[in-house]
């Protein structure tokens, strides 16, 4: 018998070879990597040294420090912010665990009605309600405090459309045996559908909180109290230290403020990977 055996195919310089994997995620990943090395390198220069293109870390990282932490007050930004998106992400989570709730195992009529016009509202920006709620806001007298900073967006339609969608995937059973033990909803939601549900619960908190921390429009607006003002417009407002725009303390407090949602990441990955994804066991 003569030629290669049915179904092995021959070895080419690229067929059974690991390495241009290998190699393209070696780049990709140089790719990705390489502006927040690059970040941290002018993160420890002055200004000479980031327009003389000097590739060493620099000795000013402790004074950019000094400048951004203690004389524009970035902590401060960061408390306002950490705050911020852990009020919103818990409200949504809990606001869209109560919706969940309602269109997958309560009955009432225009049920669907309602449905319909939650999804409506995935549809519209936050650009295009920021005039009535800064009317709202202002007339409950809110303006320059964390309510307004919360409360306008406490809900999630797509909190509540990822937690409808999760709920309707699981087994009738469930609420059946649970009614057939006397369990009240609250208790059926407590006890049977949040520890069935902790990926998907990751998941929304991950995307909630990054919202929260990103939020740069609204603060602008509502907030004019500088102590009460968010990280996103605090790094807006170190473009001026001193006399122009000073790039060390600029790169340092980019990297700072990235640090928070990093952590969130990093301690909800599994659950955030693994929330959407649709089992047998859903």
């Amino acid at each position: 018998m003569t030629g290669l055996a049915v179904g092995v195919r021959k070895k080419t310089w690229f067929r059974g070879r690991s390495w241009p994997v290998h190699g393209a995620l070696i780049l990709t990943t140089f790719m990705i990597g390489f502006p927040l090395a690059y970040a941290a390198l002018i993160a420890t220069q002055s200004n000479p040294d980031v327009f003389a293109f000097q590739l060493t870390p620099g000795d000013s990282l402790a004074q950019n420090f000094q400048d951004v932490w203690f004389g524009r007050d970035l902590g401060r930004y960061m408390w306002n912010s950490t705050v911020q998106s852990v009020l919103i992400t818990v409200a949504k989570t809990v606001l869209s665990l109560a919706a969940g709730l309602a269109f997958v195992y309560f009955r009432f009529k225009a049920k669907w009605i309602v449905f319909f016009f939650v999804l409506i509202t995935l549809m519209m920006p936050t650009e295009v309600m920021i005039l009535a709620l800064f009317r709202l806001v202002s007339a409950f007298d809110w303006k320059d405090t964390m309510a307004a900073l919360v409360v306008p967006f406490a809900a999630s339609a797509t909190g509540a459309f990822l937690f409808r969608q999760h709920f309707a995937n699981l087994p009738n059973d469930l609420a059946e045996a649970s009614q057939v033990d006397g369990a009240s909803p609250l208790q059926f939601l407590t006890k049977v559908l949040i520890p069935l549900s902790w990926n998907t619960i990751g998941a929304l908190a991950v995307i909630q909180f990054v919202y929260g921390w990103n939020m740069y429009l609204w603060p602008v607006l509502i907030i004019s109290k500088q102590e009460a003002q968010v990280i996103q417009v605090g790094l807006q407002n170190l473009q001026g230290i001193d006399v122009g725009l000073t790039y060390g303390p600029l790169m340092l407090a980019a990297l700072l403020a990235s640090i928070p949602p990093t952590i969130v990441f990093i301690l909800l990955q599994k659950p955030f990977m693994s929330g959407f994804s649709i089992t047998a066991d859903k």
